[in-house]
């Protein structure tokens, strides 16, 4: 049984707009799934789905279930899907910019009542990530932007979860950043045996830490499979891995070249 399953969601925006169109997908207890696709794709939707913070957004599941460990968890509000191990990490960051790494760190600590205990995840923390212990006294709003994405994550992972929900962890960082980020993902993924879903538009990171992925466009999942399957496909090669062939389409007029995402 997989640790989280999507079966044939449908999110609506307003009653009006559908967003998600038929999504179904599987994360593996302890498993590294990446979800790809372009912006407005409905990647970041599927993650708001699953923690339950579409409502705030005007948006609603219509159609189709959402299971974690087996349990239905549609009917759960945000802070109870968090206790039963789901924590997501929203695109931007989002950190409190006027407390301290420390602070920002006790912060995701509610449901924990021992002190002693919160204390030694902290600096389990400030061991995964040695920066942020260098930074422990600045407020997270003077951290640059990999170190606030670090802290971040950190904060994520003091509630304990089970599945760790990443919505662009590399977005507007340097590239020897990215693949620090990327490798602290790794890292989790394999020390902690926490299970992650990436949502990532840089899909050739994604793809070289992730197991399988999901390939969603305009709301539906048009391709899915192990890395290696994605990433030999012509089409997302073309279209996210820089090229097929070294075929410049855009150069050849009147030529539109057609996604067939076939294996």
């Amino acid at each position: 049984m997989a640790l989280l399953e999507l079966n044939n969601i449908e999110v609506v925006y307003d009653q009006v707009f559908l967003a998600v169109k038929g999504v179904s997908i599987a994360v593996p207890d302890g498993g590294l799934v990446a979800l790809l696709g372009a912006n407005g794709a409905g990647k970041s939707t599927v993650l708001k789905t699953v923690s339950g913070l579409l409502k705030p957004e005007r948006g609603s599941v219509t159609r189709g279930d959402v299971t974690f460990e087996g349990r239905d968890i549609l009917k759960l509000d945000p802070p109870e899907r968090v206790r039963a191990g789901i924590v997501h990490c929203l695109e931007g960051r989002r950190v409190f910019g006027h407390l301290t790494p420390a602070e920002n760190l006790i912060a995701a600590t509610s449901m924990h009542n021992d002190r002693s205990h919160v204390n030694d995840l902290m600096e389990q923390m400030f061991a995964l990530f040695p920066r942020l212990a260098q930074r422990a006294k600045a407020k997270a709003g003077y951290l640059s932007g990999g170190e606030q994405q670090m802290l971040a994550i950190a904060r994520a992972l003091m509630t304990e979860p089970k599945l760790i929900m990443l919505d662009e962890p590399s977005l507007g960082l340097a590239p020897y950043l990215v693949d620090e980020i990327f490798d602290i993902v790794r890292r989790i993924n394999e020390e902690k045996k926490v299970a992650v879903l990436l949502v990532e538009q840089n899909a050739a990171a994604a793809l070289d830490v992730a197991q399988s992925a999901y390939l969603i466009e305009n709301g539906r999942v048009v391709m899915n499979g192990p890395v290696d399957v994605l990433k030999a496909n012509p089409d997302v090669q073309a279209a996210y891995l820089g090229g097929a062939h070294k075929v410049d389409y855009h150069a050849v007029k009147h030529y539109r070249r057609r996604k067939r995402w076939l294996a």
